[in-house]
């Protein structure tokens, strides 16, 4: 079939972009001509002749902005301005994708969290009325929704309310629903009666990831660790939810000093660096400024060069010499952390985060250090204690998980659940 696939933003790091990567792969294995309607390419995904670029549909645009404030942040007296341009803007938008799906000749669409978040009204809008109109087959992947978010999406005006219940997800009955946890699914047929596939979030565990090589053989010197330094990686963004608390937490009641926790996340991530200024506040009282290193200027997503050809490491070369990964996160959608931990051979020590957690994940039978509601209990720590000084014990938890890992979330299970929705 021919594909067509429309997002915000393609060729990124985020989560529903990097996991668009992945199912794009896959579709191409089975046969399918892939098409990409974005706002934004950060790189070429299919090829040129088969991308199309529509710069209003990107979450920075002028366009979204505008809406985005006027909607939600920055709202005026009344909203009449804001509803004309909705509604214009939308219908202009849909015309522009019915021209790209005639001319691409697309058989189905699939809508990558646009059709979710309610991050850019004007294009879930269009997405609406062009399936609305032309009857066109779509499969919507939900990633997250607004409901999740707490007050972000939350606005004065009850015209845009309105919008947001009826457009995010959408409700037109020949849609099919795609969701990434079981609590998404169950929340879909509670809230609309929308019935929906779970297709977890899934890594390649067919290649090489989170093996030492000679590139990053000297990851641990550039960082400032010791030779017989025990390091615990915190691989993720510095936000809030992700917990990153619990972990100096744990540092500072291992008694061990030569436990060095390494943060790999750049404060940039954090809203007015409010919660980094928090971590560095524990790091000064809790006394563990030389067993806590920030290395997010040598650990990005990829490997290159600094300016000063220094070596950029990835997030797999910092997987290489993690001892353990501490992920006590109180929320995530999915947890694509936990599954790089697993696929890059590495224990992990995890917060039992609501909703996903132990449904969608835990409950498979992963060997891990589990805590409930953030709390690290003496136990815990003992059993963190144990694994950490214990290199056989890393080793046996590590493959036994990496194999789970392959039946669970591996591009094969992606495979036969991409064969029955696209059938």
């Amino acid at each position: 079939m021919r594909i067509g696939i429309i997002i915000g933003r393609i060729g990124d790091v985020d989560g529903a972009a990097l996991e668009t990567e992945k199912w794009i792969k896959i579709l191409k294995e089975l046969g399918h001509e892939i098409y990409i309607l974005s706002g934004r390419f950060k790189k070429t995904i299919v090829g040129e002749d088969k991308e199309t670029l529509i710069s209003a549909l990107s979450f920075f645009s002028p366009e979204c902005e505008w809406e985005q404030n006027r909607a939600f942040f920055l709202p005026p007296d009344e909203p009449s301005e804001l509803l004309d341009h909705l509604h214009r803007v939308s219908d202009g938008l849909a015309i522009r994708m019915f021209k790209w799906v005639m001319q691409n000749k697309l058989d189905i669409l699939l809508s990558e969290n646009a059709s979710t978040l309610p991050a850019h009204l004007t294009m879930g809008m269009a997405i609406n009325k062009l399936v609305e109109t032309t009857g066109i087959p779509i499969v919507l992947h939900n990633h997250d929704f607004w409901w999740e978010r707490g007050d972000r999406y939350k606005t004065p005006f009850p015209e845009v309310e309105q919008i947001v219940k009826e457009t995010f997800p959408m409700q037109i009955p020949h849609a099919k629903h795609v969701v990434i946890n079981q609590h998404g699914r169950e929340i879909l047929k509670e809230k609309f009666g929308i019935k929906s596939v779970v297709v977890p979030n899934v890594m390649d565990f067919n290649q090489p990831y989170g093996q030492i090589d000679e590139y990053n053989a000297d990851l641990p010197e550039c960082i400032g660790l010791e030779k017989d330094d025990i390091p615990l990686f915190q691989i993720t963004r510095i936000v809030k939810r992700k917990g990153i608390e619990t972990a100096l937490e744990l540092i500072d009641r291992l008694d061990d000093k030569k436990v060095k926790l390494i943060i790999t996340g750049s404060a940039a991530d954090d809203n007015r660096k409010g919660y980094y200024k928090e971590l560095i506040n524990i790091i000064k009282k809790r006394k563990l400024g030389d067993r806590v290193i920030f290395a997010h200027h040598r650990i990005l997503n990829e490997r290159g060069t600094l300016p000063d050809n220094k070596k950029i490491y990835s997030l797999s070369d910092a997987y290489a010499h993690a001892t353990a990964c501490t992920y006590f996160s109180t929320y995530e959608g999915f947890g694509n952390a936990f599954v790089e931990a697993v696929l890059g051979r590495t224990p992990i020590f995890v917060n039992n985060y609501k909703p996903v957690y132990w449904p969608d994940i835990g409950s498979k039978g992963f060997k891990t250090v589990m805590i409930e509601d953030s709390i690290l209990t003496d136990e815990a720590v003992a059993e963190i204690d144990k694994i950490i000084h214990n290199k056989k014990m890393q080793k046996e938890i590590a493959e036994y998980n990496f194999n789970l890992g392959k039946l669970i979330f591996s591009y094969e299970v992606l495979r036969d659940k991409l064969e029955m929705l696209f059938a």
